[in-house]
Parts: C-alpha cells; sequence; structure tokens
C-alpha cells in the first residue's frame, strides 16, 4: 500500500528503543499520547457515569465478600473472587461507594496506560492511541471500567497477554515479556477462569504449533496460578471441580450451541442483562459500529499479511475472535459487558486499518479521508454518549429502588445484624447491610427452617411483589406496602434475658 508517512511510522523494529525523530508528538513524547488516552478515560467515567452510583446487583456479591458494610452474599458457582480481591484494600475498611468508584476509575486508567505500553514498538503510538480511544469510548467500557466486576480486567490481562506473546515472538530473551504472559494470562484466570482459556487458547495453539516451550510454559503457568483459588474452592465448597463446572453451565441456562448474535445486539442498546432476550433490535444507528467492527478487523489483517507483518495483527485478531465466540454462540442469553475483551483487542487492528487509510491518501484526497473519518468518529461517539446516558438514567433508577428500600426497612427497625429475603434479597440486603437468604434459584443459601430459626434471633423481612403472595415461612409475618413491594415483618426475635 501506498503512503511514505504511515510507512515511517511502521518502520521501527519489533525490538528496541524507537528511533529518535525530530517530528511527531509521538516521537518527541512517545508515552503521553497513551497517558492522555488513560486519563481521560478515567475522569470520563467519574463525570458520565458518576463516582455516586450505586453497586449493581452483581458487583454487590462481589464487594460483600470483602466488605465491612454487610455480611457476604451467597457466592455462586460461576463466580470468581479475582474482582473481590481487587477491591479489598479499600472495601475491607471503607463503605464508601464514591470512594471506590474513584478507586477503580484510576486503576483501571493506569492498566489501560500500561496495556497499550505493552504493546509498543509493535504498532505506532498514533494506532495505540487511537485504539485506546476507541475501546475507551465505548459506552459498555465506560459503564464498566470503573465498576466491581471482572469483564474489564479479563480486557486488560488479554491486551497484555497478546502483546507479550507477540514480542516472545520475535525475541525469545524477553524476559520482561515472558513474566508479563505469565502475570496476565494468571489476572485473566482470576478474574474469570473460563474467559482466561478462551482468550489464549489460541496463543496455546500457536506456541504448540511452532515448538515455543516458554511462551507455553508461561501460558500454562498462568491458567494454573490465577484458576488455583477457583479450583480448591470448587473442592470445598463445591463438591468438585466437575460439579462446580456443571452448577456454573446450569446456572448460565446450560451451555450448548446457541446463537446469542441478536441478543448481543439487543444488549448493545443499553441492556444490561438481556435474559430473557426479548423485544426489538436497538435502532440501526446504534449497532451499525458493531458491524462496521470486524469488517475493518479484517481488513486489518489482510493489510497486515500483505506488509508481511502479520503476527502483531494476527494474535489479537485471534484471541479477539475466541474471546468473542462462547458469548455469541454457545450460552442463550446476553450481556453487554462479556465482549469487552474482543473489543479491545479487535481495537488494535480496527485502528489499524484507520490510520493507514488517512496517511496513504495523498493530495486532495487527503483532506476529504480526514473529514470523512472525523465525521464517522464522531457520529461513533454520539451514538455512544446516548447509549450511555440512557443507561446510566435508568440504571441509577434501579440502584436507588434499592436504596430506599434499605431505607425503609431501617425504619421498620430491620437493622443489622438482620436477614433480608425474598424478591430482589441480594442487593437490598447488602444496601441495609444485613445478610440475604435464598430457599431456593441458584443463590438458595438456606432452609424455610433455618429462615424461621434466625428470625428469632434477629430481626428478619422478606420482600414480595405486591401481587404475588408470601411464602410459606412468613404467612404469620405483618405486611408493610411499599410502592409495588410488600415487605413482611417478622415477629420481634426474643430477647435473651439474663439474672
Amino acid at each position: 500500500m501506498s503512503g511514505s508517512a504511515y510507512a515511517a511510522l511502521t518502520s521501527r523494529p519489533v525490538s528496541g528503543p524507537p528511533p529518535v525523530s525530530g517530528g511527531g508528538l509521538w516521537h518527541r513524547h512517545p508515552r503521553l499520547p497513551l497517558a492522555v488516552v488513560a486519563a481521560v478515560f478515567a475522569l470520563a467515567q467519574l463525570l458520565l457515569v458518576g463516582p455516586s452510583t450505586g453497586l449493581g446487583w452483581d458487583e454487590t456479591v462481589y464487594v460483600s465478600q470483602v466488605s465491612a458494610h454487610a455480611p457476604a452474599s451467597n457466592f455462586s458457582a460461576p463466580r470468581s473472587r479475582g474482582i473481590s480481591f481487587l477491591v479489598a484494600p479499600l472495601t475491607s475498611w471503607s463503605s464508601s461507594t464514591p470512594m471506590l468508584r474513584v478507586y477503580l476509575a484510576v486503576l483501571s486508567g493506569l492498566a489501560l496506560y500500561l496495556a497499550l505500553r505493552t504493546w509498543r514498538n509493535l504498532f505506532p503510538v498514533p494506532v495505540l492511541a487511537l485504539a485506546g480511544a476507541l475501546y475507551a469510548t465505548l459506552w459498555v467500557t465506560l459503564f464498566y471500567g470503573f465498576a466491581a466486576m471482572p469483564n474489564y480486567w479479563v480486557a486488560i490481562g488479554a491486551l497484555v497477554a497478546a502483546a507479550c506473546f507477540v514480542r516472545l515472538r520475535a525475541d525469545r530473551g524477553d524476559r520482561a515479556a515472558l513474566w508479563g504472559l505469565g502475570a496476565a494470562t494468571a489476572l485473566m484466570a482470576l478474574m474469570r477462569p473460563m474467559d482466561a482459556v478462551w482468550v489464549v487458547l489460541p496463543l496455546l495453539v500457536l506456541a504448540a504449533a511452532t515448538r515455543r516451550p516458554l511462551p507455553l510454559t508461561a501460558l500454562v503457568a498462568g491458567l494454573v496460578a490465577g484458576s488455583a483459588e477457583w479450583v480448591i474452592e470448587a473442592y470445598v465448597r463445591y463438591g468438585g471441580l466437575a460439579q462446580r463446572l456443571h452448577d456454573g453451565s446450569s446456572i448460565q441456562g446450560g451451555l450448548g450451541w446457541n446463537n446469542a448474535v441478536t441478543d448481543q445486539m439487543r444488549g448493545l442498546g443499553g441492556r444490561i442483562l438481556c435474559r430473557p432476550c426479548t423485544g426489538q433490535l436497538p435502532n440501526p444507528a446504534i449497532t451499525l459500529w458493531w458491524f462496521v467492527l470486524p469488517v475493518l478487523a479484517v481488513i486489518g489483517l489482510v493489510l497486515a499479511v500483505r506488509a508481511r507483518r502479520t503476527a502483531a495483527t494476527l494474535v489479537p485478531f485471534a484471541c479477539g475472535v475466541s474471546a468473542a465466540f462462547p458469548y455469541l454462540f454457545l450460552i442463550g442469553y446476553a450481556a453487554p459487558r462479556f465482549l469487552l475483551p474482543a473489543y479491545a483487542l479487535l481495537a488494535l487492528p480496527v485502528a489499524d486499518v484507520l490510520l493507514r487509510t488517512v496517511t496513504a491518501a495523498s493530495g486532495v484526497w487527503r483532506p476529504v479521508a480526514v473529514t470523512l473519518l472525523a465525521v464517522g468518529l464522531a457520529g461513533h461517539l454520539a451514538v455512544q454518549y446516548h447509549v450511555l446516558d440512557r443507561t446510566v438514567a435508568r440504571d441509577h433508577a434501579g440502584r436507588n429502588h434499592w436504596s430506599r428500600l434499605a431505607a425503609e426497612l431501617h425504619r421498620l427497625d430491620v437493622r443489622p445484624p438482620c436477614l433480608v429475603t425474598g424478591d430482589q434479597n441480594i442487593p437490598v440486603a447488602f444496601y441495609a447491610g444485613c445478610r440475604s437468604a435464598a430457599v431456593k434459584g441458584h443463590d438458595a443459601n438456606i432452609t424455610s427452617a433455618g429462615i424461621r430459626a434466625t428470625a428469632r434471633r434477629m430481626p428478619a423481612a422478606v420482600l414480595v411483589p405486591a401481587t404475588s403472595r408470601p411464602p410459606a415461612y412468613a404467612r404469620g409475618w405483618s405486611p408493610v406496602r411499599y410502592g409495588t413491594m410488600r415487605i413482611y415483618l417478622a415477629p420481634p426475635p426474643v430477647r435473651s434475658t439474663t439474672r
């Protein structure tokens, strides 16, 4: 392809320092563009989503495991404790949600910067900055970047692992890349073991096919180290590894061939969880980028093959496709956050194509290409902001509802130590500082007799939709109407007396 400007940018070696040049911001200050992208990303989360955003349902589960605010919620089989470990330094002594959001926003921005820096000398700095900006401005990335959820961190681990693998391919003596590959793989496995396996599957195949024992060893060691806690817990709490895998599959609706492509499209409109996934598809303006993404990524791969620099593009492309596959074809529901690792990896070849398009244009076509790219990116940003704004408003309403329910429980003297069961018991119990309990479903952790016995020792309440009847164990409890809910209060606990 023509374009001397881009050729100059991509002419640097795979290893070693970048060439000294007097032209271009990225040559004089190679770290600055990446730092700016990461800093803006961290700040945008706080400005557009808000540090006072309450914790979501899944977040309350992860945070409660290491919280000084509320007892630990039931920890179902598919979950992993990586995100709990990440937030523990703060949540073990503070219950401040704004402080947690700031803490995670700073960490997420720093992690994005380090992940992009790992690709130094593999792509030009402008490509890395654009890739980081494309990924960081997706509404789902902004919404989940500072969330106490594991998906963003799997994406960061995937970016680092792919870069370290490419660097090791070029220089077997790159010890930093070797350790980085193992650490990044361990991070993914600690956050979501099965996601880690899917992300590194192409790397395992490539390492085995090319007989590279060091990368293969680092990948296997990372998977083992990161998933060790999950495997040990499987035998301690879930009846063994096979049983935990079976339970996890059942909770996710049974893993098997399920075409969830349409489900994921519905989620692009801002549906945090699409289960069951019904209803109309979002406006085509909202889903257009989703179809453009793989097309540009494929074009980027083709151009890389023609330019004989295949590895740097093939590896993130293959890992991105592999990461997306189970969530597009193996589960029967969707959540936009599931595809965060794929978006992060595919952003690299997409940014490469966009930059090549601009630099390859010459003469009168250069301003045309720049204008088209600017207009396209501006439209894309507008769509992402529109979806984010709607999602934040809708999600804040739900989380405020839990907060108000918790306040009502406190008004009714259901205060810690206390027990909350019934509808939405996990988030409401966390907000109220109570223990959550369920007698059925995948969060079942108590029996009806256990609830009655606990209610004799501490305040207890069951939440029931106003149109439903209370469970059998609460038939004699006192009902209090609250909006569309009824709160059934157990008789006051028996107070022990001493003489």
